[in-house]
């Protein structure tokens, strides 16, 4: 092994510099062309690699979201929302209300051009506390929550068809999870371009799987199956709660509307990228998700869809008949598609935090030579695996939602007041005003529709949560106290993980 020298470092008082590991970076320089390092001023620096291109950023954010709620939220919004037709319009304001809500990040994103999504918005509009506060829970709850929620969820399809006629075991349903996660572990530690690669055969995988279903409940209508639309708002239910937990069901489908933000330091020219991405994928999914629900519709009443325990395997079973377990194979396909663009931004929001002070040094470190975000992916990796052994799937995704609109609210407010005092900010990509003021009036009742409704105790212990970060902010943070024995840990797992600490890219 070569000789390591430590120096001095500005992040804290001892850390390994990525130029006092040259016999280590040598090889990478020497072997690629492509090198993402460069000299200034005689020093070597560390950044990731710029590979996200247009077809990645669309394939990122459509495969992410085209995960496992399309294929498990349906039973959920007609039951909270009583009628097929009412069912339908709320997938479709969930799919505008994400259509907002990105291009008012995409607006966000060239002004600010740096990856963290709504951390590193809230961090450079409002500051350094409600940035610690977004972090503190998003790093250690929402985002692993959210990654372990979709893994369960392929799991259940991927184990289904060994299990025929009978529920699978729980422990054989979590063992797959926690397998799931590992396996994505490696895949995001060893190369971006082999993640972003997966996402694209994946997404184009799962589209074709949604466009067999699409198709199949075409034909269905053909035939004159119309039944379940007769009469479609008879029973709709009015409640702002019912609504709201609706919402919270459907939105689910269509989380990772703001994936492409988290990321913004990988986009190959995110000035133009990143709009054109959304404008592109967001409306596929959307169009698609309507087709599937109806087709959905089609081939079962309404009673029937919602005593199924998996909705596309019910469908598959009535339309495909012997060829049903392509729908199980195309849903464990898609889901892990999903896990995978979940865990490639997820990670992102724990290394910017790490590298913005919020979080411990070493989570801002990088590979020496895969140049990736490895120790924060490990640790997101690490708090999902903890999460998979204690989650359940819908208690997951009402709580994941609360908290993940509270945070888009707060970002959207922060773009309303750049709109309106910092009008003169250059940015290449401008949405009309209104447009964010819708998001922000829906986030506003997403929060409070369910708590002035039906008040769940739970609600209380995640805004309790959200502030415990207080106490871990002022000393660790605002005050920098930190122990002699993290720094020793933290060179020490520099040489184990043989990363080191990077530079910002903010075009």
């Amino acid at each position: 092994m070569p000789e390591i020298v430590f120096v001095q470092m500005p992040q804290s008082s001892s850390i390994l510099s990525p130029n006092n590991i040259s016999t280590m970076r040598k090889r990478k320089t020497t072997d690629s062309p492509h090198s993402s390092t460069d000299l200034t001023e005689g020093k070597e620096k560390l950044r990731l690699k710029q590979e996200v291109g247009l077809i990645s950023g669309v394939s990122l954010i459509a495969g992410t979201m085209i995960g496992s709620g399309i294929f498990m939220s349906p039973e959920e919004v007609l039951y909270r929302m009583g009628s097929p037709a009412s069912s339908l319009l709320i997938w479709a304001a969930c799919g505008l209300l994400a259509m907002f809500g990105a291009l008012s990040y995409a607006e966000l994103g060239t002004i600010i051009k740096e990856s963290g999504g709504e951390y590193i918005y809230i961090l450079r509009i409002f500051g350094s506390f409600p940035a610690f506060l977004f972090a503190y829970t998003s790093v250690i709850l929402v985002r692993p929550a959210g990654l372990a929620a979709v893994c369960l969820s392929f799991a259940e399809y991927a184990v289904a068809p060994f299990y025929p006629g009978c529920s699978s075991p729980q422990v054989v349903i979590k063992c797959t999870a926690a397998a799931c996660i590992l396996l994505l572990t490696i895949i995001n530690c060893l190369n971006v371009r082999l993640a972003t690669s997966i996402m694209n055969i994946l997404t184009a995988a799962k589209l074709l799987a949604l466009l067999v279903i699409v198709v199949g409940g075409l034909v269905l209508l053909a035939k004159g199956q119309t039944q379940s639309f007769q009469n479609a708002f008879q029973n709709t239910t009015a409640g702002i709660g019912a609504v709201g937990v609706a919402f919270y069901q459907g939105l689910w489908s269509y989380d990772g509307w703001n994936n492409l933000n988290y990321v913004t330091e990988e986009l190959k020219k995110p000035e133009v990228t990143l709009p054109r991405a959304v404008m592109l994928a967001i409306p596929l999914v959307t169009c698609l998700y309507l087709l599937v629900n109806v087709s959905y519709l089609a081939a079962m009443t309404p009673t029937e869809l919602l005593s199924s325990g998996a909705v596309a395997v019910t469908w598959g079973d009535k339309v495909l008949g012997n060829w049903a377990w392509l729908i199980s194979l195309s849903v464990a396909l898609s889901t892990f598609g999903s896990s995978n663009g979940t865990f490639f931004s997820g990670g992102r929001v724990c290394y910017i935090a790490a590298r913005e002070g919020h979080m411990p040094d070493i989570l801002s470190m990088a590979h020496v030579r895969c140049l990736t975000p490895s120790p924060a992916l490990l640790f997101t990796s690490a708090v999902s695996l903890i999460m998979v052994v204690s989650g359940s799937f819908t208690s997951i995704v009402n709580f994941f939602s609360f908290i993940a609109w509270f945070f888009y609210g707060m970002t959207i407010s922060g773009l309303l007041y750049l709109k309106i005092k910092k009008p003169e900010l250059p940015r290449s990509y401008k949405v009309p005003i209104l447009i964010p003021v819708i998001v922000l009036i829906a986030a506003v009742y997403l929060v409070l529709a369910p708590i002035i409704d039906q008040p769940q105790i739970e609600i209380l212990y995640i805004v309790l949560f959200i502030f415990s970060g207080i106490i871990l902010y002022f000393p660790l943070v605002r005050y920098k106290r930190h122990s002699h024995f993290l720094q020793r840990v933290t060179l020490h797992l520099q040489l184990f993980l043989e990363v080191a600490p990077t530079t910002k890219d903010a075009n």
